[in-house]
C-alpha cells in the first residue's frame, strides 16, 4: 500500500467521522440544553460522540500527517499526547458504550422488576458515572507518558517498538503485565456488562413484539414496529463495536511485545483504532436509539 492510498483511506474514515461526531454532538447538546424533557441517555451520546473525536484526532489526525513524510512534527512531548489520548479515548469509548446499552436495557424493563430502580432519572446521575470513567482511563494508561519518545529523540542504541509515529521504550515486565492486566480487566467487565444488558433488551423487545403481534390482526405483522428497530439499532451498534474492538486488541496484543516494523499490521491496527468511531455516529443519525415509549406503558 503507497503512501498516496493510505492517505486516501485514512481521509476517508476521518472526515466523514469528524463530520458525524460532530453532528451527533451538536444534536443532543441542542436537545439537552433545549429539550422539555432532560434526558440521562443525552449526556451518554454527547460524552459517546466527544470519546470519538478524540480518538479520531489523536489518532487519525496525526497518521495522515505521518503519511505526508513529517514523521518527527510531534516532539517527545506531541508523541506522549498524541498516544496517551488514543489510548485513555478508547478506554472512555468502551465505558461509555456499555453505560449506553445498561441504561437502555434498565429504561425499557418491565416496572415490576428491581431493575428499574437503578435508572437514572436526571442527567446528574449520569456524571458519576462518566467522571468514573475519565479517573479510570487517566490511570491506567499513565504509564504511555514514561515509555513513548519521538524518533528524533531517541537513542539509536535503544530497542523500542515503533508505533506509526512514535516509538515505545521496552518496560520491566511487572509494570507491562501490570497495565495490561488492568486494562484486560477493565475490557472483560465493561464488555460483559454490555453484552449482558443488550442480550436482556433485545430479549424484552422480542418478547414484547410477540405480545403485540398476539393482540393485533394478521395484518400488522409485516410492520416494523419502532420497539424492533430499537432491537436492530443496539444489535447493529454492539457488532460495530465488538468486531473493532477484538480485531485491533488482538493486534494490539501481538504488536506491545514485538519490535518488528510490519507496515501492513500497523495500517490495519490504524483503521481498527478509528472505524467505530467513525462508524458509529451514522447508526445513531440512521437509527433511534432511544427506546420506544410505547414500551413505558406496556
Amino acid at each position: 500500500m503507497n503512501k498516496i492510498t493510505q492517505a486516501i483511506v485514512f481521509l476517508s474514515l476521518a472526515g466523514p467521522g469528524v463530520v458525524g461526531n460532530i453532528l451527533v454532538f451538536m444534536r443532543y447538546v441542542y436537545t439537552s440544553a433545549l429539550g422539555t424533557e432532560k434526558r440521562p441517555i443525552d449526556l451518554i451520546l454527547i460524552h459517546l460522540a466527544l470519546s470519538n473525536l478524540i480518538i479520531i484526532c489523536s489518532t487519525g489526525v496525526t497518521d495522515i500527517v505521518t503519511v505526508f513524510y513529517f514523521r518527527n512534527f510531534l516532539g517527545d512531548i506531541g508523541c506522549k499526547m498524541m498516544v496517551y489520548l488514543a489510548r485513555m479515548s478508547r478506554g472512555l469509548s468502551i465505558c461509555t458504550t456499555c453505560l449506553l446499552s445498561v441504561v437502555q436495557a434498565v429504561t425499557i424493563s418491565p416496572r415490576t422488576t428491581i431493575w428499574t430502580k437503578l435508572k437514572p432519572q436526571t442527567s446528574c446521575q449520569v456524571l458519576p458515572f462518566l467522571l468514573l470513567f475519565w479517573i479510570v482511563n487517566v490511570l491506567i494508561s499513565s504509564n504511555l507518558l514514561s515509555y513513548i519518545k519521538a524518533g528524533s529523540s531517541l537513542n539509536r542504541s535503544v530497542a523500542a517498538t515503533f508505533i506509526g509515529h512514535c516509538y515505545m521504550l521496552p518496560s520491566r515486565h511487572i509494570i507491562k503485565w501490570l497495565f495490561l492486566s488492568l486494562m484486560t480487566l477493565r475490557d472483560v467487565i465493561f464488555q460483559s456488562l454490555m453484552g449482558w444488558s443488550s442480550g436482556s433488551m433485545a430479549l424484552h423487545l422480542y418478547k414484547h413484539h410477540k405480545h403485540v403481534l398476539y393482540l393485533h390482526s394478521s395484518r400488522f405483522a409485516n410492520n416494523s414496529p419502532p420497539e424492533i428497530r430499537a432491537t436492530w439499532s443496539v444489535l447493529i451498534l454492539m457488532a460495530f463495536f465488538l468486531f473493532f474492538y477484538w480485531v485491533d486488541f488482538i493486534l494490539s496484543f501481538y504488536t506491545g511485545f514485538t519490535v518488528t516494523h510490519d507496515s501492513t499490521l500497523l495500517n490495519i491496527k490504524v483503521f481498527l483504532e478509528f472505524g467505530y468511531a467513525s462508524f458509529s455516529p451514522y447508526v445513531l443519525i440512521s437509527r433511534d436509539v432511544h427506546p420506544p415509549n410505547v414500551l413505558h406503558a406496556h
